[in-house]
């Protein structure tokens, strides 16, 4: 598969916009040079985004624990109890975790940066040797940094979002989110325009960065596909903001959450 064509009615009607898989990236290893890996299998060009996953990040930088040098404390152990799992996955869970929302039948986290996953990204898929990954402890900064040396590397002014597959409130099936990203906006703010029968619009925000995310992992596949990094080639270029999480108070299945199932501080 060279490229994915999706063609679009808005806002361009001959807008055509193109999504290539980074083929041939091998399996990563702490310190190898993720942004020199990429540009030596696709050539960018200006105004390509580049979706990575986390996972890949992570381990060129060393995100990795292995789990016989976790000591699972009490807590670690309860949970695990609970839900089935390795006391030292769950130690490692809270290790990145700010906060807990969920214990069980799952343990949902919220992260320091803001974003809320299912066992705080923690993930034991695609890496061996007993070892688990973590997540960007700080995707932004990821996303800036990979942007940059991309940049440097290849002549080309492009966009950069750090992808985890997530789950989504009251539907079954897991999407790619962003989590970190750079050069782009993550909302696209319509707020203020008009619909096809001149009503203003009052509270319409595009999550373009997850919707970049999402046929990104679409392409990346979630099993053995061996493609990490996706290009999205043409999307025509938006304006808004980066206000992209809730801040507290506003999200309502959070509230609704620690209301109904309190769940004892880590600290």
């Amino acid at each position: 598969m060279i490229g994915m064509v999706i063609r679009s009615a808005t806002p361009n009607p001959t807008m055509t916009i193109t999504v290539h898989p980074v083929l041939g990236l091998p399996l990563i290893s702490p310190g190898d040079d993720l942004a020199a890996l990429i540009v030596e299998r696709i050539d960018l060009i200006d105004g390509d985004v580049l979706c990575v996953a986390s996972s890949v990040w992570s381990k060129a930088k060393g995100y990795l624990r292995l789990l016989d040098q976790i000591s699972p404390s009490d807590r670690a152990k309860a949970i695990a109890e609970r839900t089935g799992e390795d006391p030292r996955f769950i130690q490692a869970v809270l290790d990145e975790s700010e906060e807990l929302l969920l214990e069980y039948p799952f343990v949902l986290s919220v992260l320091p940066y803001g974003h809320i996953g299912v066992r705080a990204g923690v993930d034991q898929s695609n890496v061996d040797g007993g070892r688990v990954i973590l997540l960007p402890p700080d995707p932004m900064g990821a996303a800036a940094e990979l942007r940059t040396t991309l940049e440097d590397l290849s002549g080309a002014r492009i966009g950069v979002i750090v992808t985890d597959t997530c789950g989504r409130a009251f539907r079954r099936g897991q999407t790619g989110h962003a989590i970190g990203w750079s050069g782009v906006r993550a909302i696209r703010d319509f707020r203020g325009d008009t619909d096809l029968f001149g009503h203003t619009l009052q509270i319409t925000e595009e999550a373009v960065v997850d919707e970049c995310a999402g046929f990104a992992n679409l392409v990346m596949g979630e099993s053995n596909n061996g493609v990490p990094a996706v290009v999205i080639r043409g999307l025509p270029p938006w304006t808004g903001h980066d206000d992209l999480y809730w801040h507290e108070g506003e999200d309502l299945i959070r509230t609704a959450l620690c209301s109904h199932t309190p769940v004892e501080p880590l600290r």
